[in-house]
């Protein structure tokens, strides 16, 4: 199984300031099929949190936009993952079904760069009946999926075979534990996560903010690893990756598979209107 991620080693820069979105607003998650060497990343629309509206882009690894589709009335893209089949398919998991803007649970389709879906035009899986703000997230190393998920407005972790999820059977997940120690401010937001072997990976903080969150202090993210094999806290680290960036709130997590793992984190920065996407990285070793 994959080794964890040393959260002590100072992240490293990848992609810097990208304005390659097809929207003008912040990513809002990100994950990468790696056989075809492509970046998706997901934003909300101009106007469309309420709604649930999402922009899925499909990037090239330097950050060059090769296409772009519509997932209307899908949630908020706290979090993606990428699927690849025997058959060589590649199927993108995102939350679906939105209420308030949130998914109510979760689907996979295959990209199409134009196309518009609806709830209707995918199969909508809800595998915790009368859970909210479903999130997906795939690991193909170990070939599980997890869904953050809320029951009675706490957000809780629940993780399954990739394959018995697939065929619908949700009756025997790996694990099923409540989230815990994102940020040491707990009402400091939630902003995304990322699923490898035994180990998941969060995100926490806010934009800056002259008052509360200035940049002179370089910010207040967080990155922190859950073992999902007891749901305990394993290390929660402060990072200052990106911090001459404007506005910089971070926003994404994804693991970049390979010979040289990474744990990679989102950073959005620009006026309103006109946002950039930055990436950065802790590889797995110093």
């Amino acid at each position: 199984m994959a080794d964890p991620f040393d959260l002590s080693i100072p992240a490293e820069r990848w992609l810097w300031k990208k304005d390659t979105l097809k929207e003008p607003t912040i990513l809002q998650s990100f994950a990468f099929d790696e056989a075809n060497e492509h970046l998706y990343v997901l934003q909300l629309t101009r106007g469309g949190s309420t709604a649930g509206d999402l922009c899925l882009n499909r990037l090239d690894l330097r950050g060059k936009r090769l296409g772009h589709m519509y997932l209307r009335g899908f949630g908020h893209g706290v979090s993606m993952g990428v699927q690849h089949t025997s058959d060589g398919t590649v199927w993108i998991w995102t939350e679906a079904d939105a209420k308030g803007g949130y998914g109510r649970g979760v689907t996979r389709f295959r990209f199409v760069d134009g196309a518009v879906r609806t709830r209707e035009d995918v199969k909508v899986r809800h595998p915790i009946p009368g859970s909210t703000h479903n999130q997906p997230s795939v690991c193909p190393v170990s070939r599980r999926i997890a869904v953050r998920h809320r029951v009675d407005d706490k957000p809780r972790y629940r993780i399954w075979d990739l394959d018995a999820f697939v065929a619908r059977d949700y009756s025997e997940p790996v694990a099923d534990f409540p989230q815990t120690g994102a940020h040491p401010d707990p009402k400091v937001p939630f902003q995304g996560y990322a699923l490898h072997g035994d180990h998941l990976y969060q995100l926490a903080g806010t934009a800056y903010d002259a008052r509360t969150n200035p940049p002179a202090k370089r910010g207040n993210v967080h990155v922190s690893c859950l073992d999902i094999r007891t749901g305990r806290l394993l290390d929660r680290q402060r990072t200052e990756a990106g911090h001459s960036l404007d506005h910089r709130e971070p926003e994404g997590l994804a693991v970049r598979h390979g010979s040289e793992p990474r744990l990679c984190l989102g950073l959005a920065s620009g006026q309103e209107g006109a946002r950039r996407f930055s990436i950065y990285y802790k590889p797995q070793t110093a």
